[in-house]
């Protein structure tokens, strides 16, 4: 569970943005963020709550769907990301490669992206549409970066986001208490990962 501060904290922005909905499981999926080998030191906290949610979630037969972030070597294909960081996370490097604990099943949606937003030049939207996907439960990393953008881009295309809270993880606890903040007053309903597994065990 969270750290006992962080839980009030999201009791906190509950009572100041009272926005209320239960995900409904037969019209939801889990998209599992970019948890990749760069981004494991920063994982590491949030990896065995999100093991446990895939293995609910397959267990009730809920979609899980993985994006994997990733360049090629073709001249601009970072664009603003290499401009802003100065490097890019490589196709077909170790780093880019989705931490063995969560290697997706066969039949289990990847979608590759080079951008923050897994909506952006991929195909989620329409497999999700195709699927009867309406709600979309979002956790990984970054919290504030591809997960806050995605969760952003879900939410102006009529997704009802359902945002891990505890599954989600950043640099600094500053950064990932903004995007929970920016986030359920404009675009998201925050969950923990065991809130989740609660509502798939009925």
């Amino acid at each position: 569970m969270l750290p006992m501060e962080n839980e009030e904290f999201i009791r906190e922005l509950s009572r100041r943005h009272p926005h209320r909905a239960k995900i409904m499981p037969e019209q939801s999926a889990l998209l599992v963020v970019d948890m990749q080998e760069h981004f494991r030191p920063l994982a590491g906290q949030i990896l065995p709550r999100l093991v446990k949610l895939i293995y609910a979630c397959r267990q009730h037969d809920l979609p899980v769907i993985y994006s994997q972030h990733g360049h090629g070597s073709r001249q601009n294909e970072g664009g603003m990301l290499l401009q802003w960081w100065g490097s890019l996370i490589m196709c077909g490097t170790f780093e880019a490669q989705l931490m063995p604990e969560i290697v997706p099943l066969a039949g289990e949606k990847v979608v590759a992206k080079n951008r923050y937003s897994a909506f952006y030049g991929t195909d989620l939207e329409s497999h999700l549409h195709k699927q009867g996907i309406k709600d979309l439960i979002i956790g990984g990393v970054m919290t504030n970066l591809c997960c806050e953008t995605t969760a952003r881009d879900a939410f102006v295309r009529d997704f009802r986001v359902f945002f891990l809270a505890d599954g989600t993880a950043t640099a600094t606890e500053e950064l990932h208490r903004a995007t929970l903040s920016n986030l359920a007053f404009g675009f998201a309903y925050l969950v923990t990962c065991e809130q989740v597994m609660r509502i798939l065990g009925g």
